[in-house]
């Protein structure tokens, strides 16, 4: 059986959070259940605007005596501050921790300290360590995008709905959990059915439109293209426009390639 890839995440930092109201703290914060987590087990969720927007990306990985936080490095900063602005009286400690972060995925995934990455399980897992690197972030970068699991580059800061980036499909909301920052169009969306957009992966010959880069159905606008690589790319796209049409970018032609994982 061949050894993993592991590759460091340098776009991610940590966040570690202790104290004896951190379950609940988080637990009013974020798209997923918290109060359940148990330590060695990573969840996938977001926090949002109050308008339902998907504001930061992030896992909580159970600890023994808490949780870590795996954000976008570039923006802990601005989340720490965010977190610390709705601490208020609760008993919560909110640090920034130096600890690396690292995506395991291919052949063998098991072992001490790796926690399974719950959106897929071709995903593999992730790490909090010093354990040795034989890949960088675009060999990962390159499996998820097969995978066609957007990532933070495709959905920006406070523009897209996290079910629009597939939370409700790769684990990253709970309906059942109670009240949450963004609750009421979240649930509004799932439980209405009014799921217009989602984030597809499309493919076509040669290097990735640009991003931004207007999908068209015939004349119809069908979507737009996010992040890529040659051949292939992820689109906000339509539901309603792209079912048996003949899509096209800049003049090229395109097809969507919608994953099984898409269709539940």
């Amino acid at each position: 059986m061949s050894s993993p890839v592991v590759a460091r995440l340098t776009s991610r930092a940590v966040i570690a959070v202790s104290g004896p109201d951190w379950r609940s703290f988080l637990q009013g914060l974020l798209t997923q259940d918290v109060e359940t987590l148990a330590p060695g087990e990573l969840r996938f969720s977001g926090l949002l605007t109050p308008q339902g927007k998907l504001l930061y990306d992030l896992f909580v990985a159970g600890t023994e005596d808490g949780a870590l936080l795996d954000v976008q490095a570039a923006h802990r900063d601005a989340l720490l501050q965010r977190l610390s602005m709705y601490r208020l009286r609760a008993k919560v400690t909110l640090e920034a921790s130096d600890r690396p972060v690292s995506a395991v995925f291919g052949g063998a995934v098991a072992g001490q300290g790796l926690y399974a990455d719950p959106r897929l399980p071709a995903l593999g897992a992730r790490a909090y360590d010093d354990r040795a690197a034989n890949a960088d972030e675009d060999a990962y970068d390159a499996h998820r995008l097969a995978l066609g699991v957007p990532g933070p580059a495709d959905w920006g800061e406070e523009k897209t709905y996290p079910i629009e980036a597939n939370f409700d499909l790769l684990a990253g909301i709970d309906f059942k959990k109670g009240c949450f920052v963004g609750q009421e169009t979240t649930s509004r969306m799932k439980r209405r059915g009014t799921i217009k957009n989602r984030m597809l992966p499309i493919t076509f010959d040669g290097p990735p439109p640009a991003f931004g880069a207007e999908v068209l159905a015939g004349e119809l606008r069908a979507g737009e293209v996010l992040g890529g690589r040659d051949g292939r790319a992820l689109a906000l796209l339509r539901l309603d426009r792209i079912d048996g049409a003949d899509l096209t970018v800049d003049g090229r032609p395109v097809a969507v390639d919608r994953p099984a994982w898409t269709l539940l």
